[in-house]
């Protein structure tokens, strides 16, 4: 059949179940401990996949199915299901809060079409709910927000809202009035329909239309009802106009614009509730469906061609050539190794091969599973529009495109954050050293923040991650999945090399030694980059002076000699490379002669340029009363942290501070200490700065032994 939607012509498969036009992909997102598995729970249990409402404090929640997150009540990995709400189909994705795993909402936001944010009715906007909406703006997701845990003592929903405008830099529009707060949270007030509904039943999970809207909250509704029209005709030029004659629009009118405006970001609808004691989930599961975008919506996926590296753009329908991106691996106890995928367009169908524009070779579709947390149901086809995972593949990493052979696309993919924190892993026995190689391998696959890597001088197999927790749950799982006993050293700073100025090498590699010799020559200039620039290298060499096929050679040369530095065997980052010129022989040059060269070049373009050692600093929040505050703005300063911002809240202080990786190991323990219990803190990685001279000096000669 054909459907027609916001002026776009597709074909749906007849086996489809659910139209494309009813499909929702949304995910769940927040800082740590704002409720966001609770939520989940709740919506499964409302939709009718659960019947038994889940528990994070009591470890049998549904999408936290790790044993390491039902034994710390934390959400490690994304768990993706699929429910039924309104005869709509959404497939929700349940992320992390805690940042040590911040590349698992990252890479979710990526393939997602809509995202609610939740937001603690105590706590507001925190560290990690801004580092989220960043990562949702980045890939342009349509938000929603949720105010959770209305029930807790010293909710205040509006205060929220209002620290989301100020914080996040959004346009908020609150759809509902909370009736009472903390114990006396009762009802909600529809703002756009002007209803009231009280709670009821044992367990909250009931709620029935009041016969009128309580006294009280007759003003608030008017002035919150105008606030939302307002902000709706400020992007409709129809709503503003029949505003603008002292009319009032039609309920469908606002939500239809309202609908617009989100789709395009102008607007961030807002809900409140308490996942918890089951009050308000069933208004925000109507708001998902009636705002957040549908696959249609979103339309056309951008991409590239692979061969030409010319835009391309792929639309949606499952008449249209299939387009996928593998966006998760997941290593599966029982089926082995899972990649999960979004289809943007046509159909997947077991037992099909596709292509992997990275790897230029085809892949079988064995298995097709539709993923319900850890549990899987069978399928033969996944549509476009649908989020599925699949086993059998051979060589598809985190990000790659999956295509039609015969309409290649490379679809735009993901970046992650750079690991900010090592330590050393040995197995304990002899017996144990493959596995460990194996099981390293296996996480290091499925986790893109996570590295393992052969330090060549000590023998060492250095891990690195984004924090301790992280590097924690990773010693923890080999211990448990994969039955590998191993022992981990001290945690250490993953440092990072720079160059200060431009600087040349002319370098030639030649070697002759009876027979066939090896000849590679190259000319690079070398350019420092801002913080977060990465490695940038261009071709300059003109009139053949090095043939084409040795341009590529160079450039991994470049990139390998980066990885293990010049300084202090740390990885050089945050410059730019020109190849200008060199020379090559018509018998002895070969790709290994120029990737040496290339290697050799870039070291010593480094040596001339001068070099200085990065290190991560971490932006911290801590909450702590005024009695404490000298105390912690003093060891702040100890740490060689810097202030940012101070906040007084109502009871407590928000001191955000920027202070050295190096300086916070253990930090949780001494500021508990410091305080007496009293404050808290949360961080994230923020940026890389130059260590100072006397501390590079140091780590220079400690890694020079």
């Amino acid at each position: 059949m054909t459907v027609r939607q916001l002026n776009v012509d597709y074909k749906e498969s007849p086996d489809r179940k659910t139209p494309l036009a009813m499909t929702r992909n949304i995910g769940i997102m927040a800082h740590i401990d704002a409720g966001k598995t609770t939520l989940s729970e709740r919506i499964l249990y409302y939709t009718g996949i659960t019947h038994k409402l889940g528990e994070v404090h009591e470890g049998n929640a549904t999408m936290d199915w790790m044993v390491q997150e039902q034994e710390r009540g934390i959400t490690i990995t994304s768990a993706a299901t699929t429910c039924f709400w309104k005869d709509h189909r959404v497939n929700l994705i349940d992320t992390p809060g805690h940042v040590d795993f911040t590349a698992e909402v990252e890479r979710s936001l990526r393939i997602l079409d809509g995202a609610v944010g939740v937001f603690c009715a105590v706590g507001g906007v925190q560290p990690q709910t801004e580092t989220v909406w960043r990562q949702a703006k980045k890939y342009k997701v349509p938000t929603m927000a949720f105010v959770n845990k209305m029930d807790r003592t010293g909710a205040n929903f509006f205060k929220v809202v209002e620290d989301m405008n100020k914080k996040l830099g959004v346009n908020v529009v609150t759809m509902v009035i909370p009736i009472g707060a903390e114990a006396n949270f009762t009802g909600i007030i529809d703002v756009l329909n002007e209803k009231a509904y009280a709670f009821g039943g044992d367990d909250g999970t009931q709620f029935t239309e009041m016969p009128a809207i309580p006294e009280d909250f007759v003003d608030l509704l008017k002035e919150k009802r105008t606030h939302l029209v307002e902000s709706v005709a400020e992007v409709d030029e129809e709503i503003m106009e029949i505003f603008l004659n002292d009319e009032m629009p039609s309920v469908e009118m606002i939500k239809a614009a309202l609908r617009k405006a989100v789709l395009g970001g102008q607007l961030v609808p807002a809900y409140c509730g308490s996942a918890f004691k089951n009050k308000g989930v069933q208004f925000l599961l109507d708001a998902v469906v009636d705002y957040l975008p549908s696959p249609v919506d979103v339309w056309e996926t951008k991409g590239m061609d692979p061969d030409t590296e010319e835009p391309k753009v792929r639309e949606a329908g499952d008449d249209k050539p299939f387009s996928a991106l593998a966006f998760k691996i997941m290593s599966d106890p029982f089926v082995g190794r899972l990649v999960f995928f979004r289809v943007y367009s046509g159909v997947a169908v077991r037992g099909v091969n596709v292509y992997n524009p990275r790897t230029r070779k085809r892949e079988r579709l064995g298995r097709l599973l539709q993923m319900h947390a850890n549990h899987r149901e069978e399928c033969d086809n996944i549509f476009c529009g649908d989020i599925a995972a699949a086993v059998g593949f051979k060589n598809v990493t985190t990000g790659d495109t999956l295509c039609d052979e015969s309409a290649p696309i490379v679809l735009e993919s993901m970046n992650f954050p750079e690991p900010v924190i090592s330590i050393a892993v040995e197995p304990k026995t002899s017996g144990d050293r493959d596995k460990l190689y194996t099981a390293l391998g296996a996480l290091s696959d499925e986790d893109p923040t996570f590295t393992m890597k052969s330090d060549t001088e000590t023998g060492q197999t250095i891990i690195s991650g984004m924090g301790e927790l992280h590097l924690e749950i990773i010693m923890d799982r080999l211990k448990r999945e994969f039955n590998v006993d191993a022992n981990a050293g001290q945690p250490e700073v993953a440092y990072r090399e720079a160059v200060l100025k431009p600087a040349e090498a002319d370098s030639k590699f030649v070697r002759q030694s009876g027979g066939r010799g090896q000849y590679g020559h190259c000319v690079l200039q070398l350019s420092p980059k801002e913080r977060g620039h990465g490695i940038t290298i261009e071709n300059k060499v003109v009139g053949g002076n090095i043939p084409k096929e040795f341009i590529k050679p160079i450039e991994q040369g470049i990139r390998e000699a980066a990885q293990t530095g010049v300084l202090a065997g740390y990885p050089l980052t945050d410059f730019h490379v020109d190849i200008m010129d060199g020379s090559y022989h018509p018998v002895d040059s070969s790709e290994m002669a120029f990737k040496i060269a290339g290697s050799m070049g870039l070291k010593d373009a480094a040596r001339k340029a001068g070099l200085v050692l990065l290190e991560p600093i971490m932006k911290v929040e801590i909450t702590t009363t005024d009695k404490n505050m000298c105390d912690i703005i003093g060891d702040v300063s100890s740490r060689r942290g810097s202030i940012v911002e101070i906040e007084t809240q109502d009871s407590a202080t928000r001191v955000v501070a920027n202070i050295p990786l190096a300086e916070l190991f253990g930090y949780a323990t001494a500021i508990r200490s410091l305080s007496k219990g009293r404050a808290s803190s949360t961080m994230e990685p923020c940026i890389f700065e130059r260590v100072p001279d006397a501390i590079q000096k140091k780590i220079v000669e400690k890694t020079s032994k």
